[in-house]
């Protein structure tokens, strides 16, 4: 990364820290009340209520603010058993939450978070008949995860006092708050929601009002490659899930994932991004997984996704490689870049490794025994190389932690030449799945895309860097932020695959953005320097 980002990206950390010690968060003592009373409402409710202060139930159908102030009161009695609360606590939260019977019951209310049905008109109608009950120095937050702040907010007398809080499921358990500043919110506003968010005990990070915020936007490629080498027949949905978890670091894999959230939750959101950023292909949405959801199979909760979850149901296994034999020797070409760890691993392994002059990062080999070449996935397909026998391997978040490395050639390649790639990675205790001839293979290519959309987030202000990263990792559980392995991987090869990757589908989906070209350019020019 260059200079002038790194010094703009800490001038801005710097300043908003400043101006966040300025700003006190809302006093305990202070009421917060909560509009909707589903999962979400109840659970910002109970993190209110940990925190202090006294909260108000409010739900337009009648009943369900009392039965939500009974569950809350339920989950305080699991957390004493868990020994988690201790009951004089329990008891002194209990005698602070109280359900509302109307709106006018929230008047007092220092701050009232909305959690209902994602929906602009009802949203802004709640909104407009909040601001006749409020007072004018009350906050208004929307938790909305897909409607625009500053739509929200469009009809308010006084829109500068309305922020965006969106926070993950389940509240009480997840750090990250989503602090979302739209067109016309006040900054003061915005920093005193989050020093209270912090007071809270969460995570808060700062964004702009654009679609998806961070975490949704970012996000977006992680489930849209896999898809793509799948739709491809590049892979199995298991052996893709298995290829980002056991060789990216992912917690869980994108297809088990989206079985997990829901087909049609995950596709919702998907294809609100991408009509939002006005069809922009980088953002499309997948027509397989539109099949699936028109199928009916949307994942656990209808027994059956891309797995099935029916009793006695076996899950499918990644393909795996059967054993090899291992060659007794190696020569590596050139700087193997961040693969440039397997050197000292293969070493461990008792194989011999001879190496050449070094070239530039990045652009070396493995030069099998038997005239094969092991290139490290660079947006390339094996089968545009017939004269060679090329093998690519997957990028890996750590290679010696890795469990599993993916490894991909064209159909015709000499099957000693493939078993004996497959044999260097077996004998480092590693599984190997071989998949189809799929240019960038999977992890590369994922990182690659996230790495792009997060540098774009940061250069076009929708956050910083920092709290890109920490979003991406606590609010959908990445192994490393992504643009922390942006530079780890190097932002020059991670251009260069999404260049060629552009080559061979040139629809823009994989054209590198300019945020990530100057980061490239920069790299190049501090490693000239």
């Amino acid at each position: 990364m260059s200079a002038n980002v790194t010094v703009r990206g800490s001038d801005d950390v710097t300043a908003r820290e400043s101006a966040a010690l300025a700003v006190a968060a809302l006093a305990p003592d202070r009421t917060v009340a909560v509009v909707g009373t589903g999962t979400m409402g109840q659970g910002i409710a109970q993190v209110a209520l940990v925190a202090g202060h006294p909260v108000r139930l409010y739900d337009s159908a009648p009943g369900r603010a009392a039965e939500a102030v009974a569950a809350i009161g339920a989950r305080l009695d699991r957390l004493v058993e868990k020994g988690r609360l201790d009951a004089a606590a329990r008891d002194a939260a209990a005698s602070r939450l109280h359900a509302a019977a109307e709106p006018g019951d929230l008047a007092d209310a220092a701050l009232v978070v909305e959690a209902i049905v994602e929906r602009l008109p009802v949203k802004q109608q709640l909104f407009a008949d909040l601001e006749k009950v409020v007072g004018d120095e009350t906050i208004l937050a929307t938790n909305t995860s897909s409607l625009s702040v500053t739509a929200i907010a469009g009809g308010l007398r006084l829109p500068g006092r309305f922020v965006g809080l969106h926070f993950f499921n389940p509240a009480p358990l997840l750090p990250l708050v989503e602090v979302v500043s739209g067109f016309a919110t006040d900054p003061d506003v915005a920093t005193r929601a989050y020093v209270t968010m912090k007071a809270w005990g969460k995570t808060p990070v700062r964004c702009a009002d654009t679609p998806g915020f961070i975490v949704n936007r970012v996000a977006r490629p992680f489930y849209a490659e896999a898809l793509r080498v799948y739709e491809e027949g590049g892979a199995d949905p298991a052996t893709i899930d298995a290829a980002l978890r056991e060789c990216g670091g992912f917690r869980m894999g994108p297809f088990e994932l989206t079985d997990l959230i829901g087909q049609d939750v995950n596709e919702a959101v998907t294809r609100s991004v991408w009509e939002a950023f006005h069809q922009d292909p980088k953002f499309t949405p997948s027509l397989a997984q539109r099949r699936l959801v028109e199928s009916g199979r949307l994942g656990r909760k209808t027994g059956h996704g891309w797995f099935s979850y029916a009793e006695g149901a076996q899950r499918p296994e990644a393909h795996t490689a059967p054993p090899a034999g291992a060659p007794a020797r190696i020569v590596v070409h050139g700087d193997l870049g961040p693969a440039e760890p397997l050197v000292g691993l293969f070493e461990e392994a008792g194989i011999g490794v001879r190496r050449t002059a070094r070239a530039g990062e990045g652009h070396g080999y493995i030069a099998l025994p038997g005239g094969g070449g092991l290139h490290l996935a660079d947006g390339e397909a094996s089968f545009e190389y017939p004269a060679e026998d090329i093998v690519h391997f997957d990028l890996a978040l750590d290679y010696a932690a890795a469990s599993r490395i993916v490894l991909s050639s064209r159909e015709d390649i000499a099957p000693e030449i493939l078993a004996e790639a497959v044999g260097l990675f077996q004998a480092l205790g590693k599984r190997v799945s071989v998949i189809g001839d799929v240019p960038g293979m999977i992890v590369a290519r994922t990182v690659a895309m996230l790495a792009d959309l997060a540098a774009d987030a940061v250069d076009r202000d929708v956050a910083t860097a920092e709290d890109v990263d920490t979003a991406m990792r606590l609010g959908v559980n990445y192994p490393a932020g992504p643009l922390e392995w942006a530079a780890k991987a190097g932002h020059r090869r991670l251009s260069g695959l999404l260049r060629s990757l552009h080559e061979r589908y040139p629809t823009g989906r994989y054209a590198p953005s300019p945020a990530l070209v100057r980061r490239a350019y920069a790299e190049d020019r501090e490693d000239a320097s």
